[in-house]
């Protein structure tokens, strides 16, 4: 998800300047939709919510302590299927090798119960569920209430044959059974929480397999991937309600400009009445004057010279309504206004319109596609996203934003080199393109940060200096070498770097935000780093991203109430479902905590 000053990401429709979190991030955005994490396909900033371990907080990427414990020897993905207890082989009542020691006992209530137990065990390796589950009934009934460990194996057992039979009602009450007796008992839980995901009980799933993660110290990938799942599942599930019926949002003037600064063909972005003033022989009052009588779109730009960007969408309505002269403009203007409301489903109408307009400016056409593909893109649909940015550039060829906005869905793709030669076009056709330059030298830097090749990091570093030299009032590219000096572990000097992008948009929220994080990884400064963030909400309060990392912070610190509040806040200016999906991910993930931490007591640890 994206927030002023970056309004390009996988999960945002829009083009533009390029997005940190995603531009640092270590690993490429799977293009099928499966999320942003590497190796065993987590999302890091789900999975440091649901595990609550603590985090590493670099440029853009969150690298989970639980994720780390795991390549360090942590168990693989274990299917725990087996009973609990070594199978006796004599009959119920009778036989040696039991589990509770000398034969004089069988005699008790307990050596009974256990012996049933064993035969259920013998069942079960023979694959005789029914005959087990009889079995393990005995070994409950025979049981002294008040051995609870015991009496806790007997109905975790029988649910584990229950679950080879798929009754997951069983499965679950039997679990509820065994943890009602032991609360701590890992085998049930995640047996509960497997039935409650076969019974579509995704609330419930999530609080067991939470409690798990904890209880196993982040070292099951099976527990940690079912976590993921669930949580995915619940995001999209409750975005889909909650964005069919939000109140359209319009974003803070500082995101807008932003977003309109990352094009340099794009006639709607220009100037009122650019190219026009020498063909009518008005001042500046006549033709604002004119502008209120005839054109809603002439209207609507002179409205967005005010910065009143609420009136564009109606007054671009009137034009295209009365088929004036701006009608190919107004729609595009329109739609462009629709996606930054976050409503691409009434967007998509009006960029179809554009583009299938023959008769219209090359560059509007152009235009259109761009936010067309960068839309397809942030529905998870990356062939018709590319198949625009094609179009666009087979009608446009000239058109330098083709190739800038292109180049950017290729990192997005990790389709390094393709990004490369797009940026290379774009500088051809524009020499002076600070951003492209500085997000080529991204991409030769990410390139070779996920291949481990330490040469081409050092050329990608050394090229940043050149950027930044060459064009010292880019603060982008201060941004993005800030990201790349973190990763080389160069705190001192990233911290420069943004202090000069500060320097340069002292408005830009998320530097803040990206600053307060540094703090964070670089010194250990919470209150430094937490500061920072508020200064970001201060300036952008409508700054999606900085709510996001004040609840991640506050659920390291274990402040869940705190931080399911800050969640709610950002899924409030979320712009897109699947940005809304991501951020209900993390609030689900901080309220489970807390149902955990009521029930069990259990409590990750905090920063």
């Amino acid at each position: 998800p994206a927030c002023s000053g970056c309004p390009v990401t996988p999960s945002l429709p829009f083009p533009g300047r390029p997005c940190e979190r995603v531009m640092a991030a270590s690993k490429p955005v799977d293009a099928g939709g499966g999320g942003g994490g590497g190796g065993t396909g987590l999302s890091r900033w789900q999975l440091a919510l649901v595990l609550g371990a603590p985090i590493l907080l670099g440029a853009g990427a969150v690298y989970l302590w639980g994720r780390r414990a795991a390549r360090r020897g942590g168990k693989g993905p274990s299917e725990r299927k087996t009973p609990e207890g070594r199978a006796s082989p004599g009959p119920c009542g009778g036989g040696a090798g039991q589990p509770d020691g000398p034969g004089h006992e069988e005699t008790s209530p307990l050596g009974r119960a256990q012996a049933a137990k064993n035969k259920g065990n013998k069942y079960f390796k023979a694959g005789k569920y029914e005959q087990a589950i009889q079995c393990y009934t005995e070994a409950i009934s025979l049981c002294p209430p008040e051995k609870n460990l015991d009496l806790s194996t007997f109905y975790q057992n029988r649910a584990a044959a229950y679950e080879q039979l798929q009754k997951w009602t069983e499965v679950a009450q039997d679990c509820t059974k065994a943890v009602e007796l032991n609360p701590k008992y890992v085998k049930a839980l995640f047996r509960r929480a497997k039935a409650h995901e076969k019974l579509d009980n995704k609330k419930e799933c999530l609080e067991d397999v939470t409690a798990v993660c904890i209880l196993e110290a982040f070292q099951n990938q099976q527990s940690m991937l079912l976590a993921d799942k669930v949580l995915k599942l619940l995001g999209k599930e409750k975005a889909k309600e909650k964005y069919k019926n939000r109140e359209p949002l319009m974003p803070s003037p500082q995101f807008i400009k932003s977003y309109f600064s990352s094009f340099t063909d794009d006639i709607i972005s220009q100037p009122l009445l650019k190219g026009e003033k020498s063909d009518e022989d008005k001042d500046k009052e006549g033709e604002a004057s004119e502008v209120k009588e005839n054109s809603g779109y002439l209207r609507a730009k002179q409205y967005m010279e005010e910065e009143n960007y609420d009136k564009i969408i109606s007054e671009s309505t009137k034009e295209i309504e009365a088929k004036g002269k701006y009608m190919a403009e107004a729609l595009l203007l329109r739609a462009t206004f629709y996606l930054l409301i976050g409503n691409a489903n009434a967007a998509k109408p009006d960029l179809d319109q554009v583009i299938s307009m023959e008769d219209a400016n090359v560059k509007l056409r152009a235009n259109a596609l761009i936010k067309r593909g960068s839309m397809y893109m942030q529905q998870q649909q990356p062939v018709l996203s590319t198949q625009d940015f094609n179009m666009a550039a087979d009608i446009d060829p000239q058109n330098a934003d083709v190739y800038h906005h292109r180049g950017q869905l290729k990192i997005l793709l990790d389709q390094i080199e393709e990004a490369v030669e797009d940026f290379d076009e774009c500088i051809r056709l524009r020499p002076d393109s600070a951003l492209a330059q500085a997000q080529k030298c991204f991409a030769l830097y990410r390139q070779a940060y996920t291949g481990n090749n330490p040469l081409p990091v050092q050329v990608a570093m050394k090229g940043f200096e050149d950027v930044i030299k060459k064009f010292p009032k880019c603060a982008e590219g201060y941004a993005l070498y800030a990201q790349a000096l973190t990763d080389q572990q160069q705190f001192g000097k990233a911290d420069e770097m943004y202090d000069k992008c500060i320097d340069l948009e002292p408005d830009n929220a998320t530097t803040y935000v990206h600053k307060g994080l540094l703090q964070l990884q670089w010194k250990q400064d919470l209150d430094k780093g937490l500061e920072l963030i508020s200064k970001a909400i201060e300036i952008d309060n409508k700054c999606d991203f900085a709510y996001e990392t004040m609840g991640t912070i506050e659920v390291q610190r274990g402040n869940l109430d705190k931080a399911i509040e800050m969640f709610n806040k950002a899924i409030n200016l979320a712009k897109s479902e699947m940005e809304m999906a991501h951020l209900y991910s993390l609030c689900d993930a901080a309220y489970a905590q807390t149902e955990v931490a009521k029930k069990y007591g259990l409590k990750p640890p905090t920063l």
